[in-house]
């Protein structure tokens, strides 16, 4: 247990209906600055860095993805590359801005050469996520891709037999979906991923 954790939990635990975005913000910053330096795992021996997140601390609406790749190890941000100017695309077509939500992966490091996370890294990175989401509060997450859904909702389920299909974690509702990258790959299958997003958009009331 990190040395800000209990004070930050607590806090939580006490003010979580009262937060402001002003003391989200400063527990999410405080929050990145304590596992900046996180080992935890093995991933931690060939990052850059430690990809915390981005977005509004705020947000109703928070995106999950895998894990970072190469422009995001180097940058420090999610989705960056190819697949993040996608997702902002699907952003921006909810009726959102990329700085309006909050955007976060599973596991915080790149895996070497862009591999899939193992399944024991992505739960030690998984309390990481969970105190994000607490502070946070979002009314949804989505998950992008399957690789996050097994990571998230702890499922062996394939993304084709659960996207579109509510599910719920913590008392929040998931959403889970494709993969920006598998649409760079299959843009036939976007229909399917605005399909779901339109879902996300009644339950917001957008």
């Amino acid at each position: 247990m990190g040395i800000t954790e209990i004070p930050i939990m607590k806090k939580i635990a006490q003010k979580k209906e009262s937060l402001s975005s002003t003391e989200k913000q400063s527990l999410l910053e405080s929050f990145s600055q304590e596992i900046s330096a996180c080992a935890k795992c093995r991933l931690c021996k060939g990052r850059s860095r430690v990809v915390f997140g981005v977005g509004n601390p705020d947000a109703e609406l928070m995106f999950v993805g895998e894990a970072p790749g190469y422009d995001e190890d180097r940058q420090g941000e999610p989705f960056v590359g190819r697949a993040g100017k996608l997702l902002n695309k699907i952003i921006e077509a909810m009726g959102f801005e990329r700085k309006n939500v909050f955007i976060a992966n599973v596991a915080k490091c790149r895996p070497p050469n862009n591999r899939t996370p193992s399944d024991d890294e992505m739960q030690d990175c998984l309390p990481h996520l969970r105190r994000q989401i607490e502070i946070i509060d979002p009314k949804v997450i989505v998950c992008l891709g399957s690789v996050a859904a097994r990571g998230l909702l702890q499922t062996e389920q394939k993304i084709s037999q659960i996207r579109g299909q509510w599910q719920t974690w913590d008392g929040i509702k998931v959403m889970p979906t494709y993969h920006p990258a598998f649409l760079l790959r299959n843009p036939d299958m976007k229909k399917f991923v605005w399909e779901d997003m339109k879902k996300v958009m009644t339950l917001l009331n957008r």
